[in-house]
């Protein structure tokens, strides 16, 4: 697994098992974002990001190692770690409150999130183009 390291980006990514949807209804978008700036935006900066009924994309930096000196972090592994556990806890909260409302069992997502490090610039343009495009490559 990739890890996650201070001041890069990252295309985070994943979609739920099998055929099943990540989101039923429109409150369930507003809720994982809620979810996600609860989780996330402490830790990483999104730039952008589309969400899909059955899958989902950010495009994220995370924030530089001094942004986590009050939370006691020194190095970067231990930063990355963090952060990931971060999602972790986000998805794991997401799926939790999705599995209550549509009275359903299991993993929502598949095993472990996605995750590829931006390492240039023409990738990191490409990548906002194809998330911003996804929905409507898909006719959504």
């Amino acid at each position: 697994m990739i890890p996650l390291e201070p001041d890069k980006f990252y295309h985070i990514y994943n979609r739920a098992n099998g055929n099943e949807k990540v989101f039923a209804n429109p409150g369930n978008y507003e809720f994982f974002l809620r979810k996600y700036q609860q989780h996330i935006t402490p830790v990483a900066e999104t730039y952008c990001y589309c969400l899909m009924p059955n899958h989902f994309h950010f495009l994220i930096r995370i924030k530089s190692a001094e942004d986590f000196h009050d939370s006691g972090f020194s190095n970067s592994e231990k930063i990355g770690l963090y952060c990931s556990k971060k999602f972790s806890n986000f998805f794991s909260s997401y799926s939790q409150a999705f599995n209550k409302q549509q009275n359903r069992m299991g993993s929502l997502f598949m095993k472990n999130f996605k995750r590829k490090e931006i390492d240039s610039e023409k990738y990191l343009h490409q990548l906002i183009h194809y998330i911003h495009n996804n929905p409507v490559a898909a006719n959504l």
